[in-house]
């Protein structure tokens, strides 16, 4: 399926059956694409995302042999959110529990945000993530969508998602906890040259549905788009479309 968007590129929307064969594929492509883009040129950059499928995604291809097909020298990974909370919160020790510290990838190329332990507050964590991210153009961003339509840390009636001009910024009122958090500004998220939205559940499904409509809609989810955008679903998530 691939609906006509008003002032928008072609978007792709691949449905799966259930949520465990949507974090399979999207894991698959995941690897698929860094082998393919490989060939051509490197380094190549990959936002990951935390939550249910996100850390479902890593876990599918956690003992895939297509991995020994990439060159993991080449690949750096990010988060594009995260919580400024201790190692049991946060996105990044679950991915790394999940699939990542499996890989052979240099310990230099697993770009985290700092923890409260490194950085003297959220706005410091924000503004060196910021800083590491400069010049960094995305291969392929994996998003979630929120049962309200928000995307990384940027969430619906909130500031954060006006901001441009920085790669990284500070969230210090999220409506989920915890409330501390740095998010990737939708500007960063846009910079890539693929942008995937990997959802499931019946919850999110009018959301999707919103996010995909033509116009000007106020949605997270309906202001981040990269060079070409898959919509990767689950049935239950598509059931609006």
């Amino acid at each position: 399926m691939e609906p006509e968007t008003k002032g928008r590129p072609v978007e792709r929307v691949i449905v799966l059956p259930n949520a465990d064969l949507t974090a399979r594929a999207a894991g698959m492509r995941l690897l698929l694409t860094l082998i393919d883009a490989q060939s051509l040129r490197a380094p190549h950059h990959v936002a990951l995302t935390g939550g249910t499928m996100g850390i479902a995604m890593l876990a599918a291809i956690a003992d895939d042999p297509l991995a020994g097909a990439v060159d993991w020298s080449h690949v750096h990974l990010w988060w594009g959110d995260e919580r400024f909370a201790p190692d049991a919160d946060r996105n990044a020790t679950q991915a790394r529990e999940a699939w990542i510290d499996a890989l052979p990838i240099p310990p230099a190329n697993v770009h985290e945000v700092a923890r409260p332990s490194e950085a003297a507050d959220v706005d410091e964590a924000a503004a060196a993530y910021a800083a590491e991210l400069a010049g960094v153009r995305f291969t392929v961003v994996v998003l979630g969508v929120g049962p309200d339509g928000h995307v990384a840390s940027l969430f619906p009636g909130h500031r954060e998602i006006e901001i441009d001009g920085l790669g990284a910024i500070p969230v210090r009122n999220s409506p989920k906890l915890p409330p501390l958090r740095v998010s990737l500004t939708r500007e960063s998220l846009c910079n890539t040259d693929e942008l995937w939205f990997v959802v499931a559940g019946g919850e999110k499904a009018d959301r999707v549905a919103e996010a995909m409509r033509p116009g000007d809609v106020p949605l997270p989810a309906a202001r981040v788009r990269g060079a070409a955008t898959i919509w990767l679903l689950d049935a239950a998530a598509a059931a609006a479309l």
